[in-house]
């Protein structure tokens, strides 16, 4: 019952989108890119899915792929064409959406669990703790051939940080990211290197100050939609591997170590290109205001 209400509800807000939005054509690859980002989401949220109920998260995982081969069909038409329709932009988007509610739809078990529990006043502040990781994704080129050290860069987060189901950093939050360290390629030193760390964390106009090391890079899809690691920390891995359905890195020659420092293997220079997402893990506690 609770999962059809939900499927139900998501059809309510695809019919309830004006009529005008529905026609006409996206130019924009962002918009476009936006549905890889959806994608991604509901794969973190199938991953948890399964681990509750794994029949029912590889039925909605057959559903997610389907919506991959089309999401790749519209980002080749885009670049092919220069557009596509809005209307098969919407279908996908909206699609999306509904396969994201079913898959956060708690069981009948939990569901019952929760209702047993007596509400307790929700708490002012929250207090993110050490080793929470979020996603960000960048919104400058990075390259240990120009970078120096003490050079910034941003990004924004593409998913709400939750806190005891209560949102902590919304999704859209700046994350300010500084340049600690940089080895460049020469003749006598082959291997490039860029260290990475993060800062500060601005939700609502509010600037917070944080303590973050990069721990994955995943490189913006390619032409076929994959979604390639740019390099891999020790033991971190396997986490984000199976968030992207075992797909190998399309991007070679750059491994992660420890400290959130990138390395080149082939003799060439460190490149993190603009629309990367960037995998950082907090180091220090952070309390921010709950959100209403």
């Amino acid at each position: 019952m609770m999962r059809t209400q939900v499927i139900v509800a998501g059809l309510m807000v695809v019919l309830t989108v004006p009529a005008a939005a529905q026609r006409g054509a996206v130019n924009d690859a962002a918009e476009v890119q936006r549905l890889q980002d959806s994608a991604y989401l509901v794969e973190r949220d199938l991953t948890a899915l399964s681990q509750r109920d794994a029949r029912r998260g590889e039925q909605l995982q057959g559903r997610l792929e389907e919506l991959r081969e089309e999401i790749v069909y519209l980002k080749v038409k885009q670049r092919k064409e220069g557009s596509v329709q809005r209307r098969e932009y919407s279908d996908v988007r909206d699609r999306l959406e509904v396969l994201r509610a079913e898959a956060r739809t708690p069981t009948r078990s939990t569901a019952s669990r929760s209702m047993t529990n007596t509400a307790a006043p929700a708490p002012t502040f929250l207090e993110v703790p050490v080793g929470t990781e979020m996603d960000v994704r960048l919104t400058n080129n990075l390259d240990s051939g120009t970078a120096m050290v003490e050079d910034r860069f941003e990004g924004t987060t593409i998913e709400d940080l939750r806190v005891d189901g209560r949102v902590a950093i919304p999704s859209g939050s700046v994350v300010r990211g500084v340049v600690t360290a940089v080895d460049q390629a020469t003749r006598t030193n082959r291997t490039a290197r860029m260290t990475l760390s993060f800062d500060q964390v601005t939700v609502n106009g509010q600037a917070h100050p944080i303590r973050g090391t990069l721990t994955e890079a995943i490189e913006g899809s390619g032409i076929k939609g994959e979604v390639g690691r740019l390099g891999v920390g020790a033991g971190a891995g396997a986490a984000i591997g199976g968030l992207l359905g075992g797909v190998k890195g399309a991007l070679m020659g750059v491994a992660i170590g420890g400290a959130g420092t990138l390395a080149a293997t082939e003799g060439k220079e460190v490149k993190v290109p603009q629309g990367s997402v960037l995998r950082v893990r907090l180091d220090s506690p952070v309390q921010m205001n709950a959100a209403r």
